[in-house]
């Protein structure tokens, strides 16, 4: 017999149950558009009737917006639409390509006033330096020819310049070098061709090793003159002076390429480069070992003799390593 078990009973609230009074969303913006406003939050009210929960971007904040950083981009990116902001940097631009076009100008003057009197040749200059290169046994004298004139740095004082090369026949020239230069590449080129050999790649190498030859042998002179303490030295006399010797290295291919590789052409090889030694040794006297009053002196004779020993090795040693290394090999059949 089993007891019945009591009745459950629920309990039974004492207070009344408020229920909440669900409120309608608010109504949409009055543009269609969702996309209408980039920076913010996009109303789904009128697709589909479903309402989707926004996730901020990252960058974003809660309330759908960019940080201050990139809203005021977008105002900055409004700076050429005034008209005023926008004249004022085309003035600026405009001023800093005129500061820099000048700036060129000036140094591109300055370089060609400096190269402009190398070039001051005539036909007879010309003529009269070639025969001096290939005969310089009996040219006398060798010093160069100055004049005063009035300085332009410093007004109302006189200073000395050199004459230019159309009126000093001993003055360094660029033409004579340049016009050697380029006939050397040429000429070696056309002997290449004539033995079958030529190809494009020559071209670049006979200019680099020439090219190459007169940038060492001017480091060289330089490093020479310094240690020397030779400051009267000019780079663009130098590199003159360095271009001579391609005016006995055209005329000894000339000779190989006419008479073979025999004692006739060395015997040509060996007179144009004792020309050339023999020239610069006479020019370069007057950079080299310029005159000095208290040559008298023990340590001044000792720094003499030491120029002197410096000039004939330049003249004789350097030139005849670069000749040689400049004619060997020219034209020859592989």
């Amino acid at each position: 017999m089993h007891r019945n078990s009591p009745q459950i009973h629920h309990p039974v609230p004492q207070r009344p149950v408020q229920v909440p009074v669900m409120q309608s969303p608010p109504p949409p913006s009055h543009s269609s558009d969702p996309y209408d406003n980039p920076y913010g939050a996009p109303s789904y009210a009128n697709m589909g009737g479903h309402q989707q929960q926004h996730h901020p971007q990252p960058g974003q904040n809660a309330g759908g917006g960019y940080p201050q950083q990139f809203t005021t981009f977008g105002q900055g990116a409004n700076f050429f639409s005034d008209p005023m902001a926008a004249q004022m940097g085309f003035n600026v631009a405009r001023a800093a390509m005129s500061g820099g076009t000048d700036f060129a100008e000036k140094n591109m003057n300055r370089y060609l006033s400096s190269l402009k009197p190398f070039f001051a040749v005539t036909n007879t200059y010309v003529l009269r330096k070639l025969s001096i290169l290939l005969n310089p046994w009996r040219h006398a004298p060798w010093s160069r020819q100055s004049t005063s004139r009035s300085s332009s740095s410093r007004p109302g004082e006189s200073e000395t310049i050199y004459l230019p090369p159309r009126e000093d026949l001993n003055a360094p020239d660029m033409y004579i070098p340049l016009m050697s230069f380029v006939t050397y590449i040429l000429l070696s080129s056309l002997l290449y061709g004539l033995s079958g050999t030529f190809h494009p790649e020559l071209l670049g190498y006979t200019a680099s090793s020439a090219m190459g030859s007169v940038v060492f042998e001017l480091v060289v002179l330089k490093l020479g003159c310094y240690l020397l303490s030779i400051g009267n030295s000019q780079l663009l006399d130098c590199m003159a002076y360095s271009g001579y010797k391609f005016v006995g290295v055209i005329v000894t291919i000339l000779a190989k390429a006419c008479l073979g590789a025999g004692w006739l052409s060395r015997g040509i090889f060996v007179y144009a480069y004792a020309a050339n030694a023999f020239f610069l040794l006479r020019s370069l006297k007057y950079v080299l070992l310029p005159e000095e009053n208290d040559a008298g002196y023990a340590g001044q004779r000792q720094m003499r003799k030491r120029r002197t020993w410096f000039l004939f090795g330049y003249a004789y040693v350097v030139q005849l390593v670069f000749m040689v290394t400049l004619t060997s090999g020219v034209g020859k059949k592989a």
